[in-house]
This record gives structure tokens, sequence and C-alpha cells, in this order.
């Protein structure tokens, strides 16, 4: 009796064991020692730098290139487009020194010429020989030159700022090539029969639609 007592015992911690072990299975919480996994695409990815990535500002551009012209090209990756500014810029500084350098020599001669003084004479022995008339008409000449000069260079500056302003707003602007046309049958003024023609410009839901019709 007493053995078969310890052989019930023996048999039911045997056999309660292993339902302790599954309750104790189940009931215990699971935990995630890989942390969260998410799987981004390449397009995801791309999508998520463009949005994290600033605006280009036209503001900037405009500003950049009213400080140093050229400035804002090379802010709006044109680098190319640098050295014809700093080519239109040059040209025109270049004239504008050379004109004011003439206008001085003739200006100064024209006025010793004209003061009636003896004791003053024109160093230069080309301009001495020369007329009042022709010293004067060479002094206007290089004056309006000079007016000249410094209206291509504000002009030059300008659209240096211009260009740069203009680029950098095309740089912000979503252009979508995808050009996509549909024809159909289609009924005019729910009489006729005639084709229809659907003219769609770029994918998005924004995009342009034309449509016309042909029929009699």
């Amino acid at each position: 009796m007493s053995l078969l007592v310890v052989a019930t015992s023996a048999r039911a911690q045997n056999v309660t064991r292993p339902a302790a072990r599954a309750a104790d299975t189940v009931a215990r919480p699971h935990v995630d020692t890989t942390g969260d996994v998410t799987i981004v695409s390449k397009d995801t990815v791309r999508t998520s730098h463009m949005e994290l990535r600033p605006p280009h500002s036209p503001r900037k551009a405009a500003l950049y290139s009213a400080i140093l012209p050229g400035l804002g090209q090379a802010y709006n990756r044109e680098y190319w487009k640098m050295p014809l500014v700093y080519a239109a810029i040059g040209t025109c500084t270049y004239f504008f020194v050379f004109n004011l350098d003439k206008y001085h020599l003739y200006r100064d001669a024209y006025r010793l010429k004209v003061d009636g003084n003896p004791d003053t004479n024109i160093s230069d022995p080309f301009l001495a020989a020369r007329s009042e008339q022709y010293l004067k008409a060479y002094r206007d000449y290089y004056r309006q030159n000079i007016d000249y000069s410094v209206l291509f260079f504000v002009l030059a500056y300008g659209l240096n700022i211009a260009d740069a302003t203009v680029f950098a707003h095309l740089r912000n602007w979503d252009m979508n090539d995808e050009l996509s046309m549909r024809i159909s049958p289609a009924l005019i003024n729910n009489r006729a029969l005639g084709i229809s023609v659907n003219i769609s410009i770029g994918g998005s839901k924004k995009a342009k639609k034309n449509t016309w019709l042909a029929g009699r």
C-alpha cells in the first residue's frame, strides 16, 4: 500500500511538472531583444532624404549675388555661369576706367586751352596742337562713354541677380516629363458619335489634362 502511494505521488509529480513548465512557458512574456526593424525601400529613403533637405531659397540666391557677383550661381550649383558673370562685369569695369582716364585727359587739356593764361601749357604735344573744339568734342565723347559704361555695369549686375533668382525658383519646380494620350469614342451633345482625344501631362493627380472632341 505504501509503495502504491509513493508511485502515485511520483507519477503525479512527473505529470504536473511538464504542465507547470508549459504554463510557465505560455505565461512568460516574450521580450524582443533585436529591437524594432523596419524594411525601407530605396525610393522611401530617397524621398525621406529629399524631404529632410532644406528647400532651395531664391531669396538666398538673390542676396548672395547682390553681395558678390557669381555667388548666387555657385549657390545654384551652376558653376559654369560664374566666368560669364565675371567676364561681363569685368568688361564693363574696364571700359569705365578707360573712358574715365580719357575724359580727365581731354577735360584738363581743354581747361588749359581756354584759360587764356600763356604760362599754362599742355604737356602733351599732340593735345597742345589741337583746337578747342577738338578737345571739347572728345571730352564730351568720353563723358558719354562713361555713362554708357555705368549703365551696362548696372545691367550686368542686375542680370546676375535676376539669373540667380530665376534659376533658384526653377530648382524648386517639380518638372515631370511623363506624357500620355488616350483616344476613345465619345458622344457629342448626346447625339452624334465622335472621337475623344485626352492628353495628360504629368503622372500625378494634379496633372494637366486637355480633351478634344472630333465628330459630326
